[in-house]
């Protein structure tokens, strides 16, 4: 499975390190989970579990924003294009819903809305409410009133041609009436439980093998190459949103709901408009106990904002509407049988336990491994050394509840004393790399304990490779995690670092007739693997940024910093230029820990800033680095952590010449940009500073990124446009004294035509 550094602690809690460690292995397990459910219609997990996960990553992209990658649950929408069928690029991207999970989430997101569109506590605000369908998520073109595409969601972007499958489904019109000339439906097909039941005993008499749920059952059949086999399938479908419009089709999301019934559509009767939180609380008790009953799968209920104009001033985040949000049933626990504790070493050299269970099924999921996050956690005690599980171990052949909720495998969430057996010892937590052999060393605040041996620990090696080729980085076709294992480990076709996979077709001229010779390999599948890496060397520069797995940098910090400076080769001059500064802040920051330690409390913020102070002017750093310093970490999203980390790897001789080795080998194309054409402020860095009164920093920061605008949170030379709002201070004197352009709100939107 990879790495899996999963700590127990709250996020409030986490070190950047243990969530920087946390979100690479959520972005790379989550990955497989989409393949798996949207793809293979084989779920690896459960719906309950893979939202859990996307719930926790969510919360530590919240708390570390830096950190955020594209890869993620929040960055990532389904799974790319199945093989197959013809490809269909959405006009209006597919994108998720965010999650809910706990009655207090429904506020905080109430307030969310409230908070972003500035609207008072008491103001009315109502919601649409609506069973969410665990299906299949289909969108349907209709062109001057006729059906003329059926895609599936795909990644979002792009999806699936199902059109002729599409047409076999009666809930499905082929033609409209009196609808917008451009109208794109989209909504969810499934299966009704009674339809399921009797297409399994079809099965059982024709082929032998039976469908695992309705879910399955619908997606495996609205995939069909045979589009007659999608005919013979009792398929169904419930209309909920839309994508392209002609013109709208009411001003209330109820409304439109309302009107794709009066077209035709089936829509779902338990819709319900609520006043609030506490009315769509009622409606989700009201849904829950009738979920049963109901005749096909439901796995939670869906809010939106009712008022379609407030919607589109909400907008959306990368992968989910600020308008809506996923209100999921509850998980399940289980007990069982700890078998063994096993330790994996990450692509950063995290030592991570994970439990190897007797298997159980849980909530229909056959669970075997569960997380076991870190030392700590074994031994009953936080990173702080608060007692957890009021202060009980977990050892081998402990029998233990399983939870299938909170982390990315299910953690062990409890222990049952009665049950241990007599000979059950302490676990002993290793010092040692179990790859390599060299020391692991757990630094001072840092959970996790790591392995000292860099490039020379095979497993580092293995999983910064199976990193570079993953889906967002690389993503090389026939290049996954296992064919990166066997490469690594062949004394001819060696692939050691990322440039070695450019040099392995051309590598003495007889890699081909060595390759299709091996067990899985042919002429075919090796020639497709050598067009499918020919292909990757014309490469974005944001995932070229990723790929690198430097730590901390996540994939939307690499889009930050690609949509910044545009080329690798301005980037590495920012950086290089800014080492002097990176050494700079280090040794401030060794100072302030220092200091921390030994100031009094009444003295210390001062204290802190004059060592800091001290500690920077003590190196006599260049003008020139200080700039790049600010410029680095002034970008929106880019803190001082992701800043010295990035740096530290450039900076690193060995890694930096298998840098400059794999960029010989590339075409790095600048970043896809928002079409701007004829904004006023595209391309120009803006800082917003101060109180904005008619709209919300948040609202204000989207509306300029929509037009192609920079944010950044400091005011430097570069800046372009200060908006300055009551109480501004320091930043908008800054601006003053470097002669740029200050505008008050009313100023910056008369500029941009608000």
């Amino acid at each position: 499975m990879g790495e899996t550094p999963f700590n127990e602690k709250a996020v409030t809690d986490l070190t950047e390190d243990e969530a920087q460690e946390e979100l690479a292995s959520l972005s790379h397990v989550l990955a497989e989970a989409n393949q798996a459910y949207h793809v293979k219609d084989a779920p690896a997990i459960s719906d309950a579990e893979y939202d859990a996960l996307k719930r926790r990553n969510a919360e530590i992209e919240t708390r570390f924003p830096a950190l955020k990658r594209e890869d993620s649950p929040t960055e990532q929408v389904g799974a790319a294009p199945a093989e197959g069928f013809s490809k269909v690029r959405h006009s209006v991207r597919m994108l998720s819903l965010s999650n809910a999970f706990e009655d207090s989430d429904i506020a905080d997101f109430d307030a969310s809305v409230r908070r972003y569109l500035g609207l008072a506590g008491d103001a009315p605000l109502s919601y649409t409410s609506e069973p969410k369908i665990d299906g299949l998520s289909l969108a349907l073109r209709y062109e001057n009133g006729a059906l003329v595409q059926a895609a599936t969601r795909g990644d979002g972007a792009e999806g699936e041609n199902v059109t002729a499958n599409a047409r076999t489904i009666d809930d499905i019109p082929q033609t409209l009436t009196g609808a917008p000339d451009i109208l794109e439906v989209r909504g969810e097909v499934y299966m009704s439980h009674a339809d399921f039941e009797a297409l399994n005993l079809r099965q059982v008499d024709r082929v032998g093998k039976v469908f695992a749920n309705p879910r399955n059952a619908a997606a495996g059949s609205l995939r069909q190459l045979d589009a007659e086999i999608t005919r013979s399938r009792p398929l169904r479908f419930f209309a909920y949103s839309w994508g392209e419009l002609s013109y709208p089709l009411a001003e209330t999301q109820f409304g439109a709901i309302e009107r794709l019934a009066g077209l035709g559509f089936q829509t779902n009767p338990l819709t319900h408009l609520c006043d609030g939180p506490d009315d769509m609380l009622a409606h989700y008790a009201r849904i829950e106990a009738q979920r049963a009953t109901l005749g096909y799968d439901i796995d939670g209920v869906v809010y939106k904002v009712n008022d379609l104009g407030l919607q589109g001033r909400l907008g959306f985040r990368s992968t989910t509407p600020r308008w809506a949000i996923a209100h999921k049933f509850p998980a399940e626990l289980a007990w069982t049988r700890l078998e063994a504790i096993d330790i994996q070493v990450g692509r950063t050299g995290a030592l991570s336990p994970v439990a190897r269970l007797t298997p159980v099924t849980v909530g229909g999921v056959v669970v075997s491994n569960a997380t076991l996050h870190n030392e700590d956690y074994i031994l009953g005690r936080d990173s702080q050394g608060n007692l957890i599980r009021e202060g009980k171990d977990i050892r081998v052949g402990d029998w233990v509840q399983v939870y299938r909720a909170g982390d990315v495998i299910p953690k062990v969430a409890d222990v049952d004393l009665s049950k241990r057996p007599e000979d059950a010892q302490p676990y002993v937590f290793p010092t040692v790399c179990p790859e390599c052999g060299s020391e692991a060393i757990r630094e001072e605040g840092d959970a996790i304990r790591r392995c000292t041996g860099g490039l020379i620990c095979p497993a580092q090696a293995v999983e910064k490779l199976k990193h570079f080729v993953s889906r967002g980085a690389f993503d090389i076709e026939g290049l996954g995690a296992k064919q990166i294992e066997m490469f690594h480990g062949d004394e001819v076709l060696s692939i050691r670092e990322p440039a070695d996979i450019f040099t392995l077709e051309a590598r003495d001229g007889e890699t081909l007739a060595r390759l299709k010779n091996r067990d899985g390999w042919g002429e075919k599948s090796a020639t497709n693997l050598f067009a499918a890496i020919q292909t990757r060397r014309h490469i974005a520069l944001e995932r070229m940024i990723f790929a690198l797995g430097i730590r901390h940098v996540g994939e939307a910090a690499a889009r930050d910093l690609a949509l910044h400076f545009g080329s690798w080769e301005a980037l590495t001059r920012a950086v290089d230029t800014a080492r002097p500064a990176v050494l700079a802040q280090r040794a401030a920051d060794d100072a302030e820990r220092a200091e921390r330690a030994s100031a009094a409390k009444d003295a210390r913020r001062a204290r802190i800033k004059e060592t800091r102070d001290a500690a920077i002017a003590d190196r006599d750093v260049p003008e020139a680095a200080m700039d790049s310093w600010a410029e680095l970490t002034g970008i929106d999203g880019i803190g001082s952590v992701l800043v010295l980390s990035l740096s530290d790897a450039l900076a690193n001789a060995q890694e930096r010449a298998s840098i400059d080795r794999l960029v010989a080998h590339l075409d790095i194309q600048p970043p896809e940009r928002p079409a701007t054409e004829g904004s006023p402020v595209a391309g120009k860095t803006v800082v917003f500073t101060g109180s904005l009164e008619r709209m919300t920093r948040a609202e204000a920061k989207a509306r300029a990124e929509s037009l192609g605008a920079k944010v950044s949170g400091s005011v430097s030379k570069k800046t372009d446009i200060v908006v300055a709002g009551p109480g501004a201070g320091s930043k908008e004197q800054k601006a003053r004294d470097l002669g740029l352009t200050v505008l008050d709100e009313d100023g910056w939107l008369e500029l941009i035509g608000a």
